[in-house]
């Protein structure tokens, strides 16, 4: 009962300052976290169930006491027959009982272990819902920043674009450049405001996943506080998988809840073995009633109808046509899933884990070449644009020149991300803080 009341006030808690705490008017992925794990709906909702499993762990507990049960019956019978002395009867009969299970192959007992098991599972899932958002929030939120900074090069191409066509007007008129160089030109600055436009869309879409994941209002505004990586960051050395693998077992919620729920089988094998057992009760109870028609006063009739009962049952399970047999299978085969479960959880996880690890150190890799190359790619292309409007390149092989910019660029920014994000997961996978300023 002490652990439902601290919950309900830890959630009212919550709710309140909540409710009293503004929403930041510049996101980070902080505060994008701890504002989806405190507002995600399906977070909410298994913080409600654990509540039930705490229910259904007192109704267990309670199990081990007597019952107690008081019944009134009133009653009223009608002899339409001539020959009646009377004609109606009112009889009343008042009883106050009591049954207590003495014995019962230790069955009680196991229930409760067996509730007390599923609150932790609970509450491993509540946990495991929790990493589910922050994954999912981690690979939005740098979704965004990589849009973001999408659109920054695709404004810097545009205004580029701008500048060289701008030029190239001038020498057109000069007569230092062919009307097909100035028409070329003019076709890619709308090429380049064209794919400033995907981009600005792309960064919309992404924001508005953001904004869904956070449980947030179709006329919320959402701004992110773009921090600034540095290059330790995103190269920074990683530990050996193994370790990581490791680390993962033993803090993950995913592990832990199916090593319970193995317990939770075998205490369920041991129940369905109890039940071979006999079972012994005590049963006690007081009563008393009254019957119109006679001469004695209501008192006397309470009085003389006053009776005390005590009892013992024993139920001995002798033929059941194969029930207690068939559970006591049942029960086996699923403490052998419940082992087999957790194989491939830990099997599972080891894939996850492997898949993030190589995506982390395959995207450093490419980060550290595609940046030396984007270097070369920037000096060739200042190079080819002078050459160019000194009449010593053509168009074609400026404009080739710098795509293949942009294409760095393209590469540098999805390498720097998809490093990031997978180093932020494995993060996660071993419980350390999230944050792209650590």
């Amino acid at each position: 009962m002490k652990q439902i009341i601290l919950i309900l006030g830890l959630i009212c808690f919550s709710a309140s300052c909540l409710n009293a705490q503004e929403r930041p008017e510049r996101w980070t992925l902080r505060s994008c976290l701890d504002y989806a794990l405190a507002n995600n709906i399906q977070v909410k909702k298994s913080r409600v169930n654990e509540l039930s499993g705490l229910e259904d762990t007192e109704w267990a507990k309670a199990q081990l006491f007597p019952s107690l049960s008081a019944s009134v019956t009133q009653g009223f019978v009608n002899y339409p027959s001539a020959n009646a002395q009377e004609n109606n009867s009112y009889s009343g009969n008042y009883s106050l009982n009591a049954n207590w299970t003495l014995f019962d192959g230790g069955k009680r007992q196991k229930e409760i272990k067996q509730s007390k098991l599923q609150d932790e599972v609970n509450q491993l899932a509540t946990e495991e819902m929790e990493d589910d958002i922050q994954i999912a929030i981690v690979q939005a939120y740098l979704q965004v920043m990589y849009a973001m900074e999408s659109v920054k090069i695709n404004e810097n191409t545009v205004a580029t674009s701008k500048a060289e066509r701008d030029r190239a007007e001038e020498l057109f008129k000069a007569g230092s450049i062919s009307s097909v160089d100035l028409a070329q030109l003019e076709s890619q600055y709308s090429t380049d405001k064209y794919q400033l436009v995907v981009a600005k869309n792309s960064l919309d879409n992404y924001k508005l996943q953001l904004k869904q994941l956070l449980e947030l209002d179709i006329s919320d505004e959402i701004h992110l506080d773009m921090p600034d990586i540095a290059e330790e960051h995103i190269i920074t050395p990683l530990p050996s998988k193994e370790s990581i693998y490791t680390t993962s077992l033993a803090v993950m919620p995913q592990i832990r809840s199916s090593e319970l729920a193995i317990e939770v089988a075998e205490l369920e094998k041991q129940k369905a073995k109890a039940s071979y057992w006999p079972t012994l009760s005590m049963n006690a109870g007081v009563g008393t009633g009254h019957l119109s028609g006679t001469n004695y006063t209501f008192g006397n009739k309470i009085w003389n109808n006053f009776n005390e009962s005590i009892g013992l049952t024993i139920s001995i399970p002798i033929f059941a046509n194969r029930e207690n047999k068939t559970a006591y299978n049942k029960a086996k085969l699923a403490l052998t899933t419940s082992q087999l479960d957790l194989l491939d959880s830990q099997k599972e996880l080891l894939q996850t884990v492997e898949n993030v690890y190589l995506d982390a150190i395959s995207a450093q890799s490419q980060y550290l070449s595609a940046t030396e190359r984007l270097s070369y790619i920037q000096q060739s292309f200042q190079l080819t644009e002078e050459q160019f409007f000194l009449g010593m390149k053509n168009t074609l092989e400026m404009l080739t020149e710098k795509n293949n910019l942009l294409t760095a660029q393209q590469e540098v920014l999805q390498a720097k991300y998809m490093a990031i994000m997978n180093i932020q997961l494995l993060n996660i996978y071993q419980k350390k803080p999230v944050d792209l300023t650590i």
